[in-house]
């Protein structure tokens, strides 16, 4: 049964550092907290990486490009950063207006504050500690275009018994466009889509892990400490079911792309990425609920 989606997040414009970032009509970077630096990207066969340092605040600034409103639904290790769901595109995410740009510094747990983000051990990261860890290691942004407004169309005239009349109403605003639909479970996007995603895990559960990496170096996020961060809610109708663009990168510790023989000390490499899925599958909660324990 179709689902409507009807609240999205509209992020309050705050000032942050320009990035160099990915993506054609948003522009995504990964940011060092600390130092408000974009942390470099590695480039690999399409793929784009970034080195952590355990115990590191991060951020996902988000730049919308577009002369309309942008939808960025974000997700990290597989979950969605606003709703603690398993990452899927019709889920709620920020809301940006023209030229806006906005940092998503961690998980969202209510109208007012967030979890920080931070690099962690993977037995500490929110996902492996909330029985989620296929996907620890990837950040997924999924950009969506919104529909323009329908057009309100004047009545045209018609015949009477007497003089040619035209046929009026009283004024009414534009028809508001409706609220987004995801696609439905039979949907050619869905069922690819969930194809996709179970062919992932069994390849992911196939594969041996690399030889030299050291799990006990390998990255999550973490739960971290309450931060204020406050937005309101809007509608969003977006302009298709699939996104307009899907940006993906993948992170873990300096160590273990060093290990890989991936990246080198100076200058840096490029690493094989694994197949991780941003945005694996869906749930049901308004917000991100707390870690077991």
């Amino acid at each position: 049964m179709l689902r409507v989606l009807l609240v999205m997040v509209l992020v309050v414009a705050t000032a942050s550092c320009a990035a160099e970032g990915l993506g054609g009509i948003g522009q995504v970077a990964v940011i060092d907290r600390d130092t408000g630096v974009a942390l470099p990207l590695h480039r690999h066969r399409g793929e784009y990486w970034v080195v952590g340092v355990p115990g590191e605040r991060y951020a996902i600034e988000v730049r919308n490009r577009l002369g309309g409103r942008l939808l960025a639904v974000a997700s990290v290790d597989g979950v969605n950063v606003v709703s603690g769901e398993t990452a899927a595109w019709d889920q709620a995410g920020y809301v940006l207006d023209p030229g806006e740009h906005y940092q998503i510094s961690g998980w969202r747990k209510s109208d007012s504050d967030v979890a920080a983000f931070t690099f962690t051990s993977l037995p500490n990261s929110y996902a492996v500690r909330t029985g989620r860890p296929a996907n620890v290691g990837v950040i997924g942004v999924a950009l969506f275009r919104e529909q323009p407004p329908r057009p309100y169309v004047e009545p045209q005239a018609r015949l009477s018994d007497g003089p040619l009349a035209a046929v009026r109403r009283p004024w009414s605003p534009p028809i508001a466009a409706e609220a987004a639909l995801p696609p439905t479970a039979a949907s050619p996007a869905a069922t690819e889509a969930g194809a996709s995603g179970a062919v992932g895990a069994a390849q992911r559960a196939a594969q041996p892990p690399f030889p030299s990496v050291a799990p006990d170096l390998t990255l999550g996020t973490g739960h971290g400490e309450r931060e204020y961060s406050w937005v309101s809610h809007t509608q969003f109708a977006r302009l298709q079911p699939q996104p307009n663009e899907l940006i993906r990168i993948h992170y873990d510790s300096l160590d273990n792309l060093v290990a890989m023989g991936i990246i080198r000390r100076p200058p840096p490499g490029y690493p094989q990425p694994p197949a991780a899925e941003p945005f694996p599958g869906s749930s049901s909660h308004q917000y991100v609920p707390d870690p077991p324990g």
